[in-house]
């Protein structure tokens, strides 16, 4: 198909708390059927959360039992892979026939991992791609994922594919990304700032293709109010996430400008021709990519 019509969700979770999540992303699934999307993008870790201004209790050398706790909270809300909660998602994608792309935090064994998982019109669990390399104090909570979940998977509209967050600013997993043919990237995140659209700009043009950035918008409303009385989120502001999401052309032009400042879901008709038409100029993985000079070597083994 030549055509597809996308939703970018922007939407914040029920922090720590992945019953109302998973309802609230079943609802919102529903609106974007309605508007006949074929393809629905959630935020990072939209089930049950980006912890945003939880320090979990951790100094360098130090661990509290309160911080203990807050990871215990964490990992029981999060989400296993097979679940019952998987398997709601699974069936909001086959009630409305869509692809849907979905940020969890997945637990498995002992470990969180911060995932996209992607779902087929069909309810089926197409595959996932666990973050590689948590930034910052995300490396306390989250595990590295590996080279086995990066897919790039064929639908009628075209080859979709995420990287989350800054790992965006990994010039080797974006280039791994190009060479499987990603048409539709997917660029779940938690980064607000102004120089994060450039990068999504810069994307688009270098990958020659459609770019996808989703982020959540979320204020102190939507945490469980005994986390209001957790002493790092009180010196929060009321408005904790500002939203931007937006949708670029592969020309690097946007088509749905960032959005600031409340819930809403992005949609735009993306006409598959302008990926080929974008190519006359610069395309990464034919007349541009000098196999006789550069070569990528990507691990896909598990770890």
């Amino acid at each position: 198909m030549s055509t597809v019509k996308v939703a970018v969700v922007q939407a914040g979770s029920i922090v720590m708390n992945k019953e109302k999540s998973v309802d609230k992303a079943l609802q919102l699934i529903q609106e974007a059927g309605r508007e006949n999307a074929n393809i629905i993008v959630f935020p990072e870790v939209f089930i049950p959360a980006y912890p945003r201004g939880m320090s979990f209790g951790a100094i360098v050398g130090s661990r509290s039992d309160t911080g203990r706790n807050e990871f215990l909270r964490y990992a029981q809300n999060s989400i296993t892979i097979p679940s019952p909660e998987i398997d709601l998602l699974g069936n909001a994608a086959k009630e409305i026939g869509a692809y849907v792309v979905m940020g969890i935090v997945e637990k498995d064994g002992g470990t969180l991992y911060c995932t996209t998982v992607y779902f087929g019109p069909d309810g089926s669990l197409l595959g996932k791609h666990r973050k590689l390399k948590p930034t910052g104090s995300e490396r306390l909570i989250w595990g590295e994922g590996d080279g086995s979940t990066m897919p790039v998977i064929n639908t009628p509209y075209g080859k979709i594919g995420s990287l989350i967050c800054w790992e965006n600013y990994m010039p080797l997993a974006r280039a791994a990304m190009y060479e499987k043919g990603i048409q539709l990237y997917i660029a779940p995140t938690a980064d607000a700032r102004d120089t994060w659209f450039a990068s999504m700009q810069h994307i688009a043009l270098e990958g020659r293709c459609f770019v996808l950035s989703c982020n959540q918008y979320s204020t102190k409303d939507m945490y469980e109010e005994d986390l209001l009385e957790n002493e790092d989120i009180k010196k929060m502001p009321h408005e904790i996430t500002r939203g931007g999401s937006c949708i670029v052309s592969p020309l690097g032009e946007f088509i749905v400008e960032p959005v600031f400042g409340k819930e809403e879901i992005l949609y735009a008709q993306l006409n598959l021709d302008d990926i080929t038409r974008s190519h006359f100029d610069f395309d990464p993985v034919g007349h541009y990519n000098r196999k006789d000079i550069f070569q990528l070597i990507v691990n896909e083994k598990k770890q």
